[in-house]
């Protein structure tokens, strides 16, 4: 997402000089909006992230068909669709998409509002920093004569608490994005509690959900779901499309470890992921030659 970083040290110790590499939550290459992943070089060390180490995303086309579909069966139902997103990067990521297919005519031009302050913030730092667009989406721009890639017809972006509580009256079909992303805290959840109970409304999640999480509830279709404490019988229609997510998955996490060099690597540690998830990466990054690859336990501690 934008202004995440990739920790690189280089540590002198005893006239030895390691590298060492902590990934954070590691971005996607060939994604529209921003750059690659950079790849820094002569590593000894890896420390890195492992959410999605034993699963893969849809392929870039294959999520735009999927969003496409599903908010024109939505329109077609005469429903909302409800997306929880988080504000910095899923949001962006959501609107260009939208915008892409509503600039193509895939989809109807129809209200979408973003209302969460933090995401329309966001959204205002995104377009100070256009150097950071991937290469695809100045393209789109300049085939668009757009300036904007968040920008389009039908958008709104809400900061005000009454300008949010207007869209409960609004009737006919809408798409409304809203943070939190796991429907923790926020707005989120007034639109769920307005809307979770119609079925010709959609659910979409484009990101993880956190076990024990409102969103994780809704996402296993559990019949009720507690919302401001209050029981809801859970009507609505659920999505997933995980293509979105910032997240590399594990084709694209092994292939950054094989980019930095894995015959140099001495250790690599996997991290920040379900067990399974760490476990698997951990097992791939070994076929790649790696002398050490450990999903350390707590209080664990190594020698590089």
């Amino acid at each position: 997402i934008l202004g995440s970083a990739i920790v690189c040290l280089d540590i002198d110790e005893d006239g030895r000089t390691r590298r060492l590499v902590f990934t954070g939550d590691l971005g996607r290459e060939d994604k529209p909006l921003l750059r690659d992943p950079y790849v820094p070089d002569g590593m000894n060390a890896l420390i890195t992230e492992s959410t999605y180490g034993d699963r893969l995303h849809e392929e870039s086309e294959t999520k735009l068909d999927r969003l496409r579909d599903v908010v024109n069966k939505v329109c077609g139902r005469g429903g909302k669709l409800i997306v929880p997103a988080f504000s910095v990067g899923r949001t962006q990521s959501i609107v260009y998409a939208l915008h892409q297919l509503i600039d193509s005519g895939q989809i109807p031009e129809l209200p979408v509002f973003v209302d969460s302050p933090l995401s329309v913030n966001s959204t205002q730092v995104f377009l100070l920093h256009p150097e950071c667009y991937d290469e695809q989406t100045h393209q789109f721009l300049l085939d668009t004569s757009s300036r904007n890639p968040f920008s389009f017809p039908g958008i709104r972006y809400v900061r005000e608490v009454d300008e949010s509580k207007q869209i409960n009256d609004l009737e006919g079909p809408a798409i409304i994005l809203s943070a939190s992303g796991m429907c923790e805290t926020g707005r989120i959840l007034h639109h769920l509690k307005n809307n979770i109970e119609d079925e010709r409304n959609t659910v979409l999640f484009v990101g993880w959900q956190a076990p024990d999480t409102l969103g994780r509830y809704i996402l296993e279709k559990h019949k009720e779901v507690k919302i401001f404490g209050e029981r809801y019988a859970q009507r609505a229609q659920v999505e997933v499309i995980n293509g979105f997510s910032a997240h590399a998955d594990r084709t694209e996490l092994l292939d950054y470890a094989r980019q930095l060099g894995p015959k140099r690597l001495a250790s690599a540690f996997v991290v920040h992921g379900e067990e399974a998830s760490s476990l698997a990466l951990a097992d791939g990054i070994r076929s790649l030659g790696v002398q050490q690859a450990t999903v350390p336990r707590l209080g664990e501690a190594f020698e590089l």
